[in-house]
């Protein structure tokens, strides 16, 4: 699917909208390779407990990252599929990414846009913009924790990048 084939999305609207920002102690250019770099994303990329296992990382705009989250649940392993497509990569600047599960007409789909701006000091707002396809998704996908989720996410990234 190519970046004008992507199912476009009405309006932004703050209803359907979650915003999760992080300031990291690191020059923009290394934050936005950690995003771009396949070997990378698999070291921090998720929630706490689950870990990455890439299948397909093609990180270019129009390519697709297809990767399980990986984690044990009352001692069973479980694997939870995901399909991104990149819509947009500005280097240093931006990535606008559909993001969902291993279904490629998945409804549940939602945009991504991670935004990287660099500070005066050398560090970097992360700043991560999901957009859900209505207001019911946005309230389910918090209900399940996604905020939290994504802000161990962002505690990985900034880990990784200490590391």
């Amino acid at each position: 699917m190519t970046k004008d084939e992507a199912r476009p999305l009405e309006s932004w609207s703050l209803d359907r909208e979650i915003v999760l920002v992080k300031l990291l102690n690191h020059p923009r250019a290394k934050v936005f390779a950690a995003w771009t770099d396949p070997q990378a994303l698999a070291e921090w990329f998720g929630p706490t407990g689950l870990s990455v296992v890439n299948h397909e990382a093609d990180i270019r705009e129009g390519g697709i990252w297809r990767f399980d989250m990986v984690g044990t649940f009352e001692g069973k392993e479980q694997r939870f599929p995901n399909l991104v497509r990149f819509l947009e990569i500005v280097p240093n600047e931006r990535i606008v990414m559909e993001h969902g599960s291993a279904d490629p007409d998945d409804p549940d789909r939602f945009r991504v846009t991670v935004t990287f701006d660099e500070q005066s000091d050398g560090k970097t707002v992360l700043t991560m913009r999901q957009l859900h396809p209505s207001r019911e998704r946005r309230g389910i996908v918090i209900g399940f924790g996604a905020v939290e989720y994504g802000l161990q996410t962002l505690d990985k990234l900034a880990a990784w990048l200490e590391g």
